[in-house]
C-alpha cells in the first residue's frame, strides 16, 4: 500500500507538540504558551523557572527522539469550554486558559499522545513516528502575545523535514546564513552600526556603507528619471490632521510614534510619504495631456516597532524608502502597473538576483471595516494587477487578507544566494487616496474626473535591501558597489611616491582606491585587504615599477601579473559599466 503524503505544515505543529511534552518531561512544572508551525520549522512558548542555554537543546532532543520512537498515537478529543476551562485549570496551564477564553467555538478540541495533552484545533499526524528528521536550532525571548508589557516567555526553535537529506541541506543552508549575518559583516566591514545612544533600530552608515549607497541611489535615481519620473524631496514631520485625512491615523496607528505638540498643533513623525506626494500632485489642477504624473523621492520615514523584533538593517524604526507615486487616468492604469513591473525586473537583473516569486495580495471581504473602498473598486483593482501580470507570463500566487487598507498589491520577492526568500518589491493599486484627497484631473471632454493612483517601492527600503545584499553577497560586493574597488599595497618604503601617483589616476579614472603604506610585509597586507574583501589588489614592488606593470591579485587568491596600467583600468571601467558579479580579470 502506498505511503499517503503528509502535509509538512501538519508534521512541524505536531514535532513542536513533542517538543512540549519532550520540555515538561524535564522540566517539571513548565506551563505551555503556542507551539505553531512556521517556514522551515516550528517553536514553543515556554513560562519556565529554569533558563534554557544552548546545552540543553541535544538533551531535549534525545527526549523528543524517545518519544517519537515509541509512536504515540495523536488522538483528537473534542470538550465544551467549561469542561476545558476545569481539565487546564487542574495542571495550572494559566496561558491555555487565557486563549481559551479568547475562543468562539462552543466546542474545543485536545489532542493526546501518551501522557501529554494539548488544546489544540490540529491537525496532526498520525502518530509521533512520522517524526523523524528533526533538529533544534535556537533559544530566544518572546512576550506573551507579542505584548511588551506581558511576561517574557522562553522560546525553542526547531526544524522538520520529510527526508534526512532535506535537514542536511537545511542546516547547511543555516551555518551559511550564520557567515553572512549582515550584523557581523557590517561590523567586521565598517558599514554601519547601531548606537545605543541614539536609539535602536536607528541605523548609522559609515564612510564604507554609504558609498555603498551612493552606489545604489545613483542607479536609482538615473533609472527613475530615464523612465519619466520626477524627483521631489517631502518633509519629516506634518501636522496629524494630514495622516487622519489619508486615513493612517485610524488604519495604521500602532505603527507610529506618539504625535508631538508644536504651538498647541500636533504634528507627526511621517510613517509614509504618500500623503506628502499628493499635496504635491494637489498644488496646482492637471490636464489629461500632463499624465501620467510620476513622482520619485527616497523618503525617509519613522515606525514605531517593538523592541523585540528590531533585527539589525531588517527591521528597524527609521527607514529610507525608495518610494513613488503615479496618478494616471483609468484607461492607462495598467500600462502605468507594467512599467512598475519591467521596472522592478531591471532592479532584479542589476543587483544579481536571477529567481524570484510573486505575490498578489488581496482585501478579505469579510472584514470589511479592515479596509477602505468599496467591493466594486477592489474587484476592478485587483483584476488590473492580474491581467497585467497575466499578460507578462508571470507566474503568482493568490493571498487573500494580506492587502494593504487602501488597495491591492502586487509583491516580488528575491530569492538569495542560500536560497531564502526576502519581501522586495511592491506595487499597490490604490483608489482611496485620491478620494480622501479630493484629487482631480481635467479629462479630454473638459469634465473633471479622479485620477488613480499606484504606490511602488522597488527596493523597499534602502536599510533593508542593503542588509539583503549583504548577505546575498556574503559582504564580497560586485566592483561597481564595493566601496574600496581597488587597493594599492607597496612591499617598501620606496614605491610609496609611486603608489600615491597611481592610486591619483585611478580616482581620476573613477575608480574607488585606497593606499596601504604601512611599513608591515606584504603577505600581512593582503590578508587584511583580503578580509576587507576588497575586489582587486595592486602589489607594487620595484620589479613591476621597473618594467611599467601591475601585479593584481584578487580577493579570490588569483594572481595576473605584467598588466599594463591602462588595460587594467579598461577591464575595470567595463567592468563596473556592465555591472556584474564577477570579477573580470
Amino acid at each position: 500500500m502506498a505511503e499517503v503524503a503528509v502535509d509538512i505544515a501538519t508534521v512541524r505543529h505536531s514535532c513542536a507538540h513533542v517538543l512540549a511534552q519532550a520540555v515538561q518531561d524535564l522540566f517539571p512544572g513548565t506551563k505551555l504558551g503556542i507551539g505553531p508551525a512556521i517556514e522551515n520549522g516550528f517553536y514553543y512558548d515556554f513560562d519556565t523557572q529554569h533558563h534554557f542555554v544552548p546545552e540543553d537543546l541535544p538533551r531535549i532532543e534525545a527526549r523528543m527522539r524517545e518519544i517519537a520512537e515509541a509512536r504515540q498515537a495523536f488522538v483528537r478529543a473534542e470538550c465544551t469550554k467549561d469542561e476545558a476551562s476545569e481539565f487546564l485549570k487542574k495542571s495550572d496551564e494559566k496561558l491555555k486558559i487565557e486563549l481559551l477564553g479568547d475562543l468562539k467555538d462552543a466546542t474545543v478540541s485536545f489532542y493526546t499522545n501518551g501522557p501529554f495533552t494539548d488544546m489544540c484545533r490540529g491537525p496532526h499526524v498520525a502518530d509521533t513516528g512520522e517524526i523523524r528528521h528533526f533538529k533544534l536550532t535556537s533559544i530566544a525571548g518572546a512576550y506573551w502575545r507579542g505584548d511588551e508589557k506581558r511576561p517574557m516567555l522562553q522560546r525553542i526553535y526547531g526544524t522538520v523535514w520529510t527526508t534526512q537529506d532535506q535537514l542536511d541541506g537545511h542546516l547547511k543552508m543555516l551555518e551559511e546564513a550564520k557567515a553572512r549575518d549582515h550584523r557581523k559583516l557590517g561590523q567586521a566591514l565598517e558599514l554601519f552600526s547601531i548606537d545605543e545612544a541614539a536609539g535602536p533600530g536607528l541605523i548609522l552608515w559609515h564612510p564604507k556603507g554609504a558609498r555603498i549607497r551612493m552606489a545604489i541611489e545613483e542607479w536609482l535615481k538615473g533609472e527613475a528619471l530615464r523612465r519619466g519620473y520626477e524627483w521631489i524631496y517631502t518633509p519629516h514631520i506634518a501636522q496629524l490632521s494630514l495622516w487622519q485625512t489619508s486615513g493612517h491615523a485610524s488604519f495604521f496607528r500602532e505603527s507610529m510614534f506618539q504625535p508631538l505638540e508644536v504651538e498647541k498643533a500636533q504634528y507627526q513623525l511621517k510613517p509614509m510619504n504618500c500623503p506628502f506626494h499628493i499635496l504635491i500632485y494637489k498644488s496646482r489642477l492637471h490636464s489629461y495631456r500632463e499624465l501620467p504624473l510620476r513622482f520619485a523621492e527616497l523618503g525617509t520615514v519613522y515606525r514605531y516597532e517593538r523592541s523585540g523584533v528590531l533585527h539589525g538593517l531588517l527591521r528597524v524604526r527609521g527607514f529610507t524608502q525608495d518610494d513613488a507615486h503615479i496618478f494616471c487616468a483609468p484607461e492607462s492604469i495598467e500600462s502605468e502597473i507594467d512599467g512598475c513591473i519591467d521596472f522592478a525586473l531591471a532592479v532584479l537583473k542589476t543587483f544579481g538576483f536571477e529567481k524570484y516569486t510573486v505575490d498578489l495580495s488581496t482585501w478579505d471581504p469579510d472584514k470589511r471595516s479592515d479596509y477602505s473602498g468599496e467591493a466594486e473598486d477592489w474587484k476592478r483593482a485587483q483584476g488590473a494587477l492580474e491581467t497585467v501580470l497575466k499578460r507578462r507570463g508571470i507566474d503568482f500566487r493568490l493571498i487573500p487578507g494580506e492587502a494593504a487598507f487602501y488597495g491591492p498589491k502586487i509583491d516580488f520577492k528575491l530569492i538569495d544566494a542560500i536560497g531564502r526568500s526576502w519581501q522586495l518589491t511592491t506595487i499597490q493599486f490604490d483608489f482611496n487616496l485620491p478620494e480622501k484627497f479630493g484629487l482631480e484631473y481635467v479629462a479630454e471632454d473638459g469634465q473633471r474626473r479622479r485620477p488613480f493612483m499606484v504606490h511602488r517601492a522597488l527596493l523597499g527600503s534602502l536599510e533593508r535591501f542593503f542588509g539583503i545584499l549583504i548577505e546575498h553577497y556574503a559582504g564580497k560586493f560586485p566592483l561597481w558597489l564595493s566601496p574600496v574597488q581597488v587597493k594599492i599595497l607597496t612591499i617598501t618604503d620606496a614605491q610609496a611616491d609611486a603608489a600615491q601617483g597611481l592610486a591619483r589616476r585611478l580616482e581620476d579614472a573613477g575608480l574607488r582606491t585606497a593606499l596601504d603604506l604601512r611599513p608591515e610585509k606584504v603577505g600581512a597586507k593582503v590578508r587584511d585587504a583580503t578580509l576587507e574583501k576588497i575586489p582587486y589588489m595592486v602589489v607594487l614592488g620595484p620589479k613591476d615599477l621597473a618594467a611599467g606593470v601591475l601585479s593584481v591579485r584578487l580577493r579570490d587568491g588569483r594572481q595576473v601579473g605584467g598588466l599594463k596600467e591602462e588595460d587594467f583600468m579598461t577591464k575595470l571601467k567595463a567592468e563596473i559599466a556592465g555591472k556584474t558579479a564577477t570579477l573580470s580579470l
